[in-house]
């Protein structure tokens, strides 16, 4: 545990602390010195690319699914992959958090720190989609930072290689961060449930854990599950909203005034601004848009598409999927009940308070049977990105495949039963160490991706 946190406290703790005025301070973490100041960078080198090119990504998502491999996945469907991955519990359980802490005016800075997000992730996708390769196994493809970080290392050192450092410490990151976000999975799911329907944690872990199992050790049951799942709780969850917004509508300016006036007053600004969103927008929402984690680029690598930066186009619009759409249906939910009944509430229950004054009882089952969902499908999702951080490390074989699904699953089962403090460190110990190990190749092979985008760009022009 003293190692634990010693590793925890130099990824996520405040590295460096800057005063402001009225005696106030900010802590800015490790991660966040690294992701936002090369999500600015890479917005800035693909010329805003989330703005100017957001009329191509809706084009790109619409497009019909060119396949030229057998078993290979569309980009659309790699996107439905990662959309299941993102969209989970930091939806809901973060967003509380980050407006708990700093007021509605949070909202608009995770509004700001996706829209950085996203060209990170175009940066990451495309170059997952340059260096992809066969995959003997599933069929199809499939890559990510551990293959571009081997193959940039390889050229570096002019030398074929069996395996590279970082991409080794990174692919390790990796499994160790997916195992413990499986306890985390069902040990929400299972208190969710115990909470809104009075099940023991038991009866709910287990029917997780055999679903589960059914699902991910089956060949090629991923996809087709969140190709059904994910479009029907992200469509469900937006429409309840919509409904919801609807019902208050005469109170929507008073709250997107709300946002926008505690978002750049000087109290809010360093609570929601900064302290709230950055520090829990990178914590927890990681688990959410996860842009620079490297997670995403596993499921973009297997898209068989006909030009890289289109899959880079897709992975940058589920970022915007993620964060401006279903985290915003999460805040509204919240702003648009009354603050004196939200007093004192923290974490879901606070969410399912808001979603009762709204809906009463129904709302309650609503957000449990949401958190379900979104929580299945995440395992599912990080399941298949566990494929080729696998296949990296113990070469080509049904055994170790097999043996980390396993595992996974024993850690969903645990962790529908009791919270290991312990095991969910180490999931944000992995995710960290796995955005480090990213980044360290991602910008200096960045001109990749940016050589790429320039090519799409003169064929559409053509």
């Amino acid at each position: 545990m003293p190692i634990l946190s010693w590793f925890y406290q130099i990824l996520w703790g405040d590295l460096i602390t800057i005063p402001l005025p009225g005696g106030q301070s900010i802590g800015l973490s490790l991660l966040v010195l690294i992701l936002i100041p090369a999500g600015l960078f890479f917005t800035f080198r693909t010329r805003f690319l989330p703005i100017r090119l957001f009329p191509e990504m809706l084009r790109v998502t619409a497009q019909k699914r060119i396949r030229s491999e057998h078993h290979a996945i569309s980009g659309l469907q790699a996107l439905i992959v990662s959309t299941a991955t993102r969209v989970g519990m930091g939806n809901l359980v973060g967003v509380v958090a980050a407006i708990s802490a700093g007021g509605a005016g949070a909202v608009f800075w995770m509004w700001i720190t996706a829209l950085i997000g996203s060209s990170t992730a175009f940066a990451e996708a495309t170059l997952a989609q340059i260096h992809k390769e066969k995959d003997p196994l599933y069929g199809g493809y499939r890559g990510g930072p551990a293959y571009y970080i081997h193959h940039f290392v390889s050229s570096v050192r002019k030398e074929k290689k069996g395996r590279s450092i970082i991409a080794t410490l990174f692919a390790v990151s990796g499994l160790i961060c997916w195992c413990g976000i499986s306890q985390v999975i069902s040990n929400s799911v299972s208190s969710s449930f115990y909470n809104a329907f009075h099940i023991p944690p038991l009866y709910t872990t287990v029917i997780l854990v055999i679903l589960a199992a059914v699902i991910v050790l089956r060949k090629h049951a991923t996809v087709k599950v969140l190709d059904v799942l994910v479009p029907i709780m992200a469509g469900c969850y937006f429409a309840i909203t919509i409904f919801i917004i609807l019902k208050n509508i005469p109170a929507l300016p008073a709250v997107f005034g709300q946002i926008f006036a505690e978002a750049f007053g000087l109290r809010q600004a360093v609570a929601g601004g900064f302290g709230a969103v950055l520090m829990n927008g990178v914590k927890r929402g990681l688990f959410s848009n996860e842009a620079g984690s490297g997670s995403a680029p596993c499921a973009a690598a297997a898209a068989d598409t006909d030009h890289p930066a289109k899959s880079g186009l897709l992975q940058a619009f589920g970022v915007f999927i993620d964060t401006i759409v279903i985290c915003s249906c999460t805040a509204m939910i919240m702003l648009l009940a009354p603050a004196d009944l939200l007093s004192g509430l923290g974490g879901m229950e606070l969410l399912q308070t808001a979603m009762q004054y709204h809906l009463g009882s129904f709302g309650v089952i609503f957000i449990a049977a949401t958190l379900w969902l979104f929580s299945f499908s995440t395992f599912i999702g990080i399941l298949f990105y566990a494929r080729s951080n696998v296949a990296y490390l113990f070469g080509d074989n049904w055994l170790s495949q097999t043996l980390y699904k396993i595992l996974a699953l024993i850690m969903l089962f645990v962790g529908g039963l009791a919270a290991y403090t312990f095991v969910w460190d180490l999931g944000d110990i992995g995710i960290g160490l796995m955005t480090i190990f990213n980044m360290m190749i991602l910008i200096p092979q960045s001109g990749e991706a940016l050589r790429a985008l320039k090519d799409y760009e003169q064929h559409l022009r053509r």
